[in-house]
């Protein structure tokens, strides 16, 4: 049994882990940079620690601090979350060294599938469907010969790559050597390695991709599989499952494909094998990534297992609670990425104080989110401020809820992408299901004009800022004249005069 758990991340995700922990009878340890000291995962665990300034490589980035915390916290286990360390085999490592059990894949898993370019070469060797391409270490030179053999358009990915980091499409001859030496500086700008390979550009591809489980005790079971082909510059946007475009035969299929190759690395815990399907309904293993996905609550939505308390049964070398023919999807969910950006202005990031903050509710609506009202949203790091779910008995169903959960969503400070994903889900080729990873970028725009009756509006809502803000600035100097510590403490004393 873990009795603490340090989770080595922020935002919703954090926060999505404690629970997780809450729930399973499990203390947790929360770290936090300099600008993150009011957030609210540090509010919701029951210790944080700071661990540095505000940029990543300064606190996030930096494992050393985290197993300091840890070791000094006395966790028995750290769980990653995603993105920061969640994929670097050295930090898996020094949890081991360390003691500390590490929620995740081995090492070894993570280094197998790190580098995107070896992982193609292992699924070849599998005999399982890869898009056409080169493997990694060749120098520009090799790289321009190649892409003449395999043809034109082709995708330059960094080999340590993800994110749509240090990714490159070219048309043409002309454009290689740019867009390789582009490649190359953002793939060593992210990642530290500017390796970079080749694959051919699938036009009109849709992203699916298959999320497994996998024990200490060689069970490996998949979960079906989730559509991720609404992106924008390779960033997903909107997740649903299962896919408008997959059977009960091709489900099968892509879920034994992706059986096979986690047992083939040996992995355990829970991961996802990512695939292209093209207009033939062909699919093509593109990657592996060994970790908890963003988009894993509409899995967790249609099968009702919770994907974060299996990592965490996993980790503590129970077997499986289920067999592959225990899994069944029900109904239909869709995901909404609530970031902090402008959709009127190039997806611009927007900072500021959240004045005002209502998320929506009722039957069928789940709500992941890292923000609350009055909370700073600063410039550090990833937009991503909350996930919106909807489930329904349909695919229809499921969308008119996400809809109606967007038109409850109140968010005032910041430009949010909600706008956006309304634009998108009155869309009719998105209804139909008719879309590609393109779809955004060549087939949907935003309308920039706004409608005169939005004016009144407007004015109604920067009014209601403006009042907000000096309702905040009064709380704050009343609570500073009672010199009252702490926040949770606050709330109770105020409550408690308002009972007397």
């Amino acid at each position: 049994m873990f009795r603490k758990v340090l989770i080595a991340n922020r935002g919703e995700i954090a926060v999505r882990i404690i629970r997780a922990c809450r729930e399973l009878g499990i203390r947790t340890v929360a770290v936090f940079s300099e600008v993150d000291r009011n957030a609210l995962h540090v509010r919701y665990a029951d210790e944080a620690y700071c661990i540095g300034p505000a940029p990543a490589r300064d606190s996030y980035l930096r494992i050393d601090k985290i197993i300091d915390v840890a070791r000094w916290a006395g966790a028995d286990a750290i769980h990653p979350g995603y993105g920061f360390l969640a994929e670097r085999p050295d930090f898996a490592e020094a949890c081991e060294e360390a003691g500390i059990v590490f929620i995740g894949p081995p090492p070894r898993a993570i280094g197998a599938m790190g580098d995107k370019a070896t992982a193609r070469k292992m699924a070849k060797a599998l005999g399982v469907p890869i898009v056409p391409g080169t493997d990694g270490g060749l120098s520009d030179e090799d790289l321009m010969e190649a892409a003449r053999r395999i043809g034109f358009p082709i995708l330059i990915k960094a080999s340590a790559g993800g994110g749509g980091k240090g990714m490159r499409i070219v048309r043409s001859p002309e454009e290689m050597p740019d867009a390789l030496a582009a490649a190359r500086r953002e793939a060593m700008a992210a990642f530290g390695d500017d390796d970079v390979y080749l694959e051919k550009l699938v036009e009109g591809a849709r992203h699916v991709e298959v999320q497994i489980l996998a024990d200490q005790h060689g069970h490996v079971i998949h979960l079906g599989e989730r559509e991720c082909s609404i992106q924008r510059r390779h960033q997903k946007l909107i997740e649903e499952s299962p896919s408008p475009i997959v059977d009960e035969e091709m489900r099968r299929r892509m879920g034994e494909v992706a059986v096979r190759i986690a047992q083939a690395i040996g992995y355990v815990n829970a991961g996802t094998v990512e695939f292209l399907v093209d207009k033939d309904r062909n699919f093509y293993f593109i990657e592996m990534n060994t970790r908890l996905q963003v988009e894993h609550p509409v899995t967790e939505m249609v099968t009702g297992v919770d994907i974060v308390k299996e990592q965490i049964r996993i980790a503590r070398g129970r077997k499986l609670r289920y067999r592959q023919e225990d899994i069944r999807q029900t109904g239909w969910a869709i995901e909404c990425r609530i970031t902090a950006e402008d959709p009127f202005n190039g997806f611009m990031p927007s900072t500021g104080r959240i004045i005002t903050l209502a998320e929506p509710t009722g039957p069928g609506i789940r709500v992941d989110s890292g923000v609350y009202e009055g909370c700073e949203i600063t410039p550090y790091y990833d937009s991503l401020i909350a996930k919106v779910i909807a489930w329904g008995e349909t695919r229809g169903e499921a969308i008119l809820r996400m809809r109606r959960a967007l038109e409850e969503f109140r968010i005032i400070g910041i430009q949010t992408t909600i706008p956006f994903h309304q634009a998108i889900l009155n869309s009719t080729r998105f209804l139909a299901g008719h879309f590609d990873t393109k779809f955004v970028e060549e087939r949907f725009s935003m309308d920039d004009e706004t409608p005169p009756e939005l004016e009144e509006v407007a004015a109604i809502i920067a009014t209601l800022v403006a009042h907000r803000r000096g309702q905040a600035a009064t709380h704050v100097a009343r609570r500073a004249a009672r010199e009252i510590p702490g926040w949770k403490w606050a709330g109770r004393w105020e409550q408690l005069r308002r009972g007397g």
